[in-house]
């Protein structure tokens, strides 16, 4: 996962309000955040962020770089969220036995092997390859984790951002999966808080006024997905803001409750 690079933004000044962008006059902390605008989505990067260690304030890092309004939808990667929250263990990456053991010991079970590429379901009933560790921009010898509750953890950025600019955000948490049957990756949301993570239409009727029997649109996912065009794998930009999303699709939600298909739903397991 990408995550930003360079130096942190210094913190808005007098009149300016926590959450705007660099050098950018806002209304003070405690002003009304702006209501989102219709007229289709915007969606924006987040510069500026600087590298994210252990411990960091990711929500306090994100608040001084962005200008958000009320229902803007915040997309941060996984990678920057698991190293302000200490997910970060020690591997030889020249050793490839050493990060499938790694792999496995983060994975509830193992589904498939090639080589040393080993499909795994993880704890959160995610289906992905190594249990999402990851070594990819992290600083060399250390493997990044997967969130141990990435909902807990969308929740947690959502009530700070909040806390620091008055702002009513969605929050979701993005990492990059593969898909069965499909070349290439696209990153998909596996956590939460503030927006919908799947809009069931069963029951609704289509265009030609037929009933729609199996129609369930995993919002979060495309949200993640339109976020990632704008962050990239290279870039260093760890966080988007999309703009413009439905009303009513703000509310509370759960990629753990939502979008992981139960077992007995799976047919290929």
């Amino acid at each position: 996962m990408p995550e930003a690079t360079g130096s942190a933004s210094a913190p808005p000044g007098p009149g300016d309000r926590a959450g705007g962008a660099p050098g950018t006059a806002e209304p003070g902390p405690g002003a009304r955040a702006e209501p989102a605008t219709g007229g289709g989505l915007q969606v924006l990067p987040v510069t500026g962020i600087g590298e994210v260690r252990p411990g960091d304030d990711l929500a306090g890092m994100i608040a001084a770089c962005a200008t958000l309004r009320d229902g803007d939808v915040v997309v941060v990667t996984q990678k920057v969220v698991s190293k302000a929250e200490g997910r970060l263990v020690p591997v030889d990456e020249s050793d490839p036995a050493a990060r499938r053991r790694l792999a496995e010991a983060e994975a509830a079970r193992v589904l498939r092997r090639r080589g040393d590429l080993v499909i795994t379901e993880t704890h959160h009933g995610f289906v992905c390859a190594n249990a999402g560790v990851d070594l990819s921009n992290v600083a060399s010898g250390w493997a990044a984790l997967l969130p141990v509750d990435p909902d807990r953890s969308a929740r947690r950025l959502r009530d700070g951002i909040r806390a620091r600019c008055g702002a009513d955000v969605g929050v979701i948490v993005s990492d990059t999966f593969g898909r069965a049957w499909r070349r290439g990756v696209t990153d998909v949301a596996i956590g939460c808080a503030g927006v919908a993570a799947v809009v069931d239409l069963r029951g609704e009727h289509d265009a030609m006024g037929r009933p729609l029997v199996a129609t369930e649109i995993c919002v979060a996912d495309e949200i993640a997905g339109a976020a990632e065009l704008v962050m990239g794998k290279a870039a260093g930009v760890a966080a988007a803001v999309v703009r413009g999303v439905a009303p009513d699709l703000l509310r509370r939600s759960s990629v753990a409750d939502e979008i992981v298909r139960p077992p007995g739903e799976d047919l290929f397991r």
